[in-house]
């Protein structure tokens, strides 16, 4: 698969629709979680008014801006696809050593398992910016965590297709859950 994260939107879709292994679910979920981001910067970037300045909500926005870069989400969809791969061959080779089998499966459950870490920072930071956002947009960081929220559930689900320990599935489940109170509390 080439570079996912120079396709066109439309290209990127048809090959998400198309009977083949990759992109799959978790490029979907990388991609979701990318126009998350976008979105929540986009807010941020409209609190930059002289008021936002004198306020120091700007300087808040300038935080989340930086911490919303779109590029280590884009490169988890190339990340996902790769490691789906690597797990295919983990299928049909019968002479990969033991060593390199259970490092293809790793990495195939950490992709997926960062993508949702760093989903949920993400919610919690737009959580922390929404009281100084501009009023006007307020809805658009919504919308950020709303997309990043979807892209951490569309991770877990990858998650779960790799096996992970009891322990760790519990722990993921509990940063669902916080993101969940979280989208409960901005929708009320």
């Amino acid at each position: 698969m080439a570079n996912l994260k120079s396709f066109p939107i439309d290209q990127f879709l048809a090959n998400l629709a198309a009977k083949q292994p990759t992109p799959g679910g978790g490029a979907a979920a990388a991609i979701g979680g990318a126009i998350g981001s976008a979105a929540a910067s986009m807010a941020a970037a409209y609190t930059q008014r002289k008021k936002d300045k004198e306020t120091g909500a700007a300087a808040k926005a300038e935080l989340l801006i930086q911490s919303m870069t779109i590029s280590p989400m884009l490169q988890a969809a190339d990340d996902d696809a790769a490691a789906y791969a690597d797990l295919q061959r983990t299928w049909k080779d019968s002479d990969m050593s033991a060593e390199e089998k259970t490092a293809i499966e790793a990495r195939a459950l950490s992709i997926p398992t960062v993508l949702l870490e760093s989903c949920h920072e993400r919610i919690c930071e737009i959580r922390d910016f929404l009281p100084h956002c501009n009023k006007n947009i307020t809805s658009d960081a919504k919308v950020g965590i709303h997309q990043l929220a979807g892209a951490a559930r569309a991770a877990y689900q990858t998650v779960l297709v790799n096996s992970p320990p009891e322990e760790e599935k519990m722990r993921l489940s509990k940063m669902l859950k916080e993101i969940r109170d979280l989208e409960d509390e901005i929708l009320s």
